[in-house]
């Protein structure tokens, strides 16, 4: 017997993934101050967490997760994606939080399996 879920127990709820990834930025970098030297390291553990909280969902979507760290000096960033899906079940949510010395943008892809 085919097992039935409800819409929201299988959509891709983009306020959901919002907060999965705000306190995962807030809890790795915080209040830090831009180092170079950490940027890798802080760049892999967002990723990482952002899946992990991802697949704690329990929901049947593959994810891809894109993290960008940049040092607030003037420089300008443009950033751009597209997809070809489909929109009543796959999904993205983008997120840029910043401090006083960086900003980090993450995008999260959520495709229906």
């Amino acid at each position: 017997m085919d097992e039935y879920h409800t819409e929201e127990e299988t959509a891709f709820i983009v306020e959901e993934v919002s907060t999965i990834i705000k306190e995962s930025v807030e809890s790795i970098i915080g209040g830090n101050a831009y180092q170079h030297s950490r940027v890798n390291q802080w760049t892999t553990s967002v990723l990482e967490q952002c899946l992990s909280q991802l697949g704690k969902l329990g929901k049947p979507f593959k994810y891809i997760v894109n993290c960008i760290i940049m040092q607030k000096n003037g420089a300008g960033l443009q950033t751009a994606s597209s997809c070809f899906w489909d929109n009543s079940t796959d999904g993205s949510c983008t997120v840029r939080w910043e401090n006083s010395s960086m900003y980090c943008i993450v995008s999260v892809f959520g495709l229906a399996i």
